[in-house]
């Protein structure tokens, strides 16, 4: 990933993530699946080995679409006191088309930044 010597365009990382496009030139797709990161990119050849979300997009969405699923259906319970079954009719197919939608964007974004950042692994420096 810092071996990268060609000059690209800048590329805002966060609108190439939602857009789930290769975060160096903008045109490539970064996905060759739903959640699946393709091997590199089909524009520029970009290896994409180095990227790695790890478990960030799923805290970030639970934590995101809890918040609104909870608020919701607090605030339903206590405007309307529907009875419990329809509470599961209509938070848990929300929630799941919520999360599965939600996950796509926030991992592009996250390994979009990654890739903006250089972040990497961390490494212990010996002092040699």
């Amino acid at each position: 990933m810092n071996d990268d010597k060609a000059i690209w365009p800048p590329i805002d990382p966060i609108s190439a993530g939602l857009h789930g496009r290769c975060p160096r030139c903008g045109e490539g797709r970064l996905f060759s699946g739903f959640l699946t990161v393709g091997k590199r990119c089909t524009n520029c050849g970009l290896d994409y080995s180095y990227a790695d979300a790890g478990d960030g997009p799923a805290v970030f969405v639970i934590l995101i679409i809890g918040f609104i699923i909870v608020g919701l259906a607090l605030w339903v319970e206590v405007t309307l006191s529907p009875p419990l079954w329809l509470h599961l009719l209509l938070w848990i197919p929300l929630a799941v088309v919520l999360c599965l939608t939600a996950l796509r964007l926030i991992k592009g974004v996250l390994l979009t930044l990654q890739y903006r950042n250089k972040a990497a692994e961390g490494r212990l420096d010996h002092g040699e």
